[in-house]
């Protein structure tokens, strides 16, 4: 992990609010709960990083259109920018660590963190 928060500590955010940021890029719009389920995040704690992540001007959130009591968070421009400059590194990151363990055991540890994040949520 120590590269790839290198990485991250370079672009100006945290490996939760890159995962968030990941989530929204990837997925689209999405209420808050979703968010949270999709980057394995408490709701409390996302709640305190979509706060970051709004001072910081990379989301911005939005009533619902049919129900404005919730709200829906999106990726803005610069948040954008922010995956688009360091995509690339991360998957190199992340390949060296596929290669590093091999085809087999990074899956293993794969499924072992998913059972893991199960076993809490």
């Amino acid at each position: 992990m120590g590269p790839i928060r290198g990485v991250l500590a370079d672009a100006g955010v945290t490996e939760q609010q890159w995962r968030v940021l990941r989530v929204l890029q990837e997925e689209g719009p999405q209420e808050p709960t979703q968010i949270a389920v999709r980057a394995c995040l408490l709701l409390p704690s996302l709640t305190r990083i979509l706060k970051k992540l709004e001072d910081k001007k990379l989301i911005v959130r939005k009533p619902d259109t049919k129900d404005r009591r919730r709200q829906i968070v999106e990726i803005n421009e610069d948040g954008l920018q922010i995956i688009h400059a360091n995509l690339p590194e991360m998957l190199q990151l992340a390949e060296h660590t596929r290669s590093r363990l091999g085809a087999e055991r990074h899956e293993m540890l794969l499924d072992l963190l998913g059972e893991l994040h199960d076993l809490e949520g």
